[in-house]
């Protein structure tokens, strides 16, 4: 069997029950190292787990998955991941490989961020579709996330945006020499993306929102340390000191926010009049 294990949001106790069974039964436990990060090391996790752990690296999961789907047919194989195993799309791919293979395949839910996120005081219900951004660069400046928030905005609803992590990244400098570097890891916060998504606003100029939209930018969600930080998107560019280390992730308000959303936000702001102002004029009594 393979086992698709999530591991939660936080640090070593978040597995599951069952998830911690599997983890301790295994043949072989890997670790997927490149969506996500636990806040803890590998060998704490290795500890608590009674077990050693393979890290799972980007390239090791889609370019070497037969090395992962070894002998599965015939021994459990456990993948772990930070987060719910299907929080995203990026393992349907083993998934689907183990399948052709004959491998049964069993799936042990946990925490993410796509849920985890209600702890800001937002509705679940009223979440649109999730968006991610990446590092700007000189050349490349992908902007398709402005055409799902403008979609989410349209029928009033929040968009949770997900931030760029950059883990085992090869220079591309040294990779046109032949040889492999790999980058230091990098993890987008908030004060980058709430500035990136203002450029893009500037560049298109569709006024899906501006820099008075009002947004919350979360840090280490699930964690005992977690915080919020609610404001315009410009008071966010400046919130990277109070929101802390990683991992960062941002939402954007949509105008159908409740008022018991709204009390429950006030709260994290940065200016609870400018935030109360703001929403009485642009978000109250839109739904």
């Amino acid at each position: 069997m393979l086992y698709l294990v999530g591991l939660g949001l936080s640090d070593e106790t978040d597995i599951t029950v069952k998830g911690l069974e599997v983890v301790k039964k295994a043949k072989r436990v890997y670790l997927e190292a490149y969506t996500s990060i636990l806040l803890v090391d590998q060998s704490v996790l290795e500890n608590y787990y009674g077990r050693s752990i393979i890290i799972a690296d980007r390239e090791m999961v889609e370019m070497h998955s037969d090395d992962i789907l070894a002998n599965a047919q015939t021994e459990d194989v456990a993948f772990c991941v930070v987060g719910d195993p299907f929080g995203a799309t990026t393992h349907t791919d083993l998934v689907l490989r183990a399948r052709e293979l004959g491998i049964p395949v069993s799936n042990i839910p946990n925490a993410s961020i796509m849920n985890g996120i209600g702890a800001c005081g937002l509705q679940l219900y009223n979440f649109g579709q999730t968006v991610s951004m990446v590092f700007f660069t000189d050349n490349w400046r992908p902007a398709s996330f402005y055409d799902r928030i403008k979609e989410n905005r349209d029928i009033g609803l929040h968009t949770l945006v997900l931030l760029d992590i950059k883990v085992k990244e090869p220079n591309l400098e040294s990779l046109a020499r032949g040889r492999i570097v790999y980058e230091p890891p990098r993890y987008m916060t908030v004060g980058t993306c709430a500035q990136q998504m203002l450029e893009i606003e500037t560049e298109r100029g569709e006024k899906v929102y501006d820099e008075n939209s009002l947004a919350i930018g979360a840090a280490r969600v699930g964690c005992r340390d977690q915080v919020f930080v609610a404001g315009t998107l410009k008071e966010l560019c400046d919130a990277d000191e109070t929101l802390g280390k990683p991992l960062h992730s941002l939402v954007l308000l949509g105008r159908r926010t409740h008022e018991l959303e709204n009390d429950f936000c006030r709260d994290f702001a940065v200016d609870k009049d400018k935030w109360q102002s703001i929403w009485a004029a642009e978000y109250q009594n839109k739904q």
